[in-house]
C-alpha cells in the first residue's frame, strides 16, 4: 500500500472498523494504522490465519507487530482441526464482548467474505457435519475432482456459491448429505448480525488487477526470504492435504518440491500463480457482495 493512503480514510473515533480486500492489497497494515492511531484492537477475519502452524505462507502479523498492539484470533488453532464460519463468529463474539468491556474498539481485517458476511447479516445455524460425511466427502473429492459433488447439489446452492471453490462446493454437499437440506435454505433462515452494517465504518480495497498481481509475486518473493519453505518444511511430517490448514496458498506446491515432484522454481512459480487465482476470486465476491462498502484504490 502506497505511504499516504491510510492518511485519507476518515472513520469514526468510536464505530468498530471492518477490513476487507484481496490477497497482498495491504489490509493489514491499514488496520495496524487505524489501530496504533486512533485505538483498537485488531482481529481477524482470515480463514487461514488462524492456524498456528502458518505464518509467513497466510502472511500474519510479525510477532513484533502482534506484540506492538492488541491482536485477536491469530495462530490459535491446531493444523488438524476444524475451523468454520461458525466457529469465528461463535469466537469472534465473545471477542466483541471482551473489548467493549475494555472501552476499546474492534478493527476487524482479513479476506474471507464470508466470515463478513456472517458478522454483518447473520448466519444460519447449520448442524455440524458428521465425520462420516466429511471422510465421504474428502475421498470423492481426491478421486473426483470437484464435478462430482457440483452436480449433486441443489439448484438454489450451486446458483449461490462459489462453484470454482473446492472448499465451498464441499461444504455444500456435506450440508445437503448431513441435513436434507440445501446451504441456500439453510442461509435463508439466518439469525441475527452481532455487527449490522449500519453501525460499523465499512472499509473494502479494490486495487488494479495488475498493481495486486505484482504485488502478489513481490510478496511471496519476500516469504520465501524469510523462510517460507522452512515454514513448509516442518509441517512435511504432519502433513495432510485434505485438511482445511493444508490450503495456505504455497503450502502444497512447496510440498510438492519439498518430495522431489517439482524444482523449486517451479513451485515458487505455481503458487504465485495460484495466488493470483485465488485473488481474482477475492475481488469478484468482494465486488459482487460488498458494494456498499467504503471502496479504496491502495495503489492509487
Amino acid at each position: 500500500m502506497k505511504a499516504g493512503v491510510v492518511k485519507i480514510v476518515e472513520v469514526s473515533a468510536e464505530r468498530p472498523v471492518l477490513i476487507a480486500g484481496p490477497t497482498a492489497s495491504g489490509k493489514s497494515a491499514l488496520a495496524a494504522e487505524i489501530a496504533a492511531r486512533r485505538g483498537g484492537v485488531v482481529i481477524n477475519a482470515d480463514a487461514l490465519q488462524v492456524y498456528a502452524c502458518w505464518r509467513l505462507l497466510t502472511a500474519r502479523p510479525s510477532e513484533a507487530g502482534e506484540a506492538a498492539l492488541p491482536h485477536a484470533l491469530y495462530g490459535h488453532i491446531g493444523r488438524d482441526q476444524d475451523y468454520s464460519v461458525g466457529h469465528w463468529l461463535r469466537e469472534v463474539a465473545g471477542v466483541l464482548a471482551a473489548v467493549a468491556k475494555r472501552g476499546a474498539r474492534p478493527v476487524i481485517v482479513g479476506g474471507t467474505g464470508l466470515y463478513f458476511s456472517a458478522l454483518t447479516e447473520g448466519l444460519a445455524a447449520i448442524p455440524p457435519t458428521p465425520p462420516e460425511v466429511r471422510a465421504v466427502a474428502d475421498a470423492r473429492l481426491m478421486a473426483e475432482g470437484i464435478g462430482g459433488l457440483l452436480a449433486e447439489l441443489d439448484a438454489a446452492t450451486a446458483a449461490r456459491i462459489d462453484v470454482k471453490n473446492p472448499a465451498r462446493v464441499q461444504r455444500a454437499w456435506e450440508v445437503l448429505q448431513a441435513t436434507g437440506r440445501g446451504l441456500a435454505e439453510w442461509q435463508a433462515r439466518t439469525g441475527p448480525a452481532l455487527l449490522p452494517l449500519d453501525g460499523v465504518e465499512a472499509i473494502v480495497l479494490r486495487p488494479d488487477a495488475g498493481w495486486l498481481n505484482a504485488r502478489i509475486d513481490q510478496r511471496f518473493d519476500a516469504m520465501m526470504a524469510q523462510g517460507a519453505l522452512e515454514e513448509v518444511r516442518a509441517e512435511l511430517p504432519t502433513w495432510v492435504a485434505q485438511r482445511a490448514s493444508s490450503r495456505a496458498i504455497g503450502a502444497p506446491e512447496l510440498v510438492a518440491h519439498l518430495r522431489g515432484e517439482i524444482v523449486l522454481e517451479a513451485a515458487v512459480e505455481a503458487a504465485k500463480l495460484a495466488s493470483r487465482q485465488y485473488a481474482k476470486r477475492q475481488r469478484t465476491w468482494l465486488r459482487n457482495r460488498m458494494a456498499g462498502w467504503k471502496a479504496l484504490d491502495p495503489g492509487a
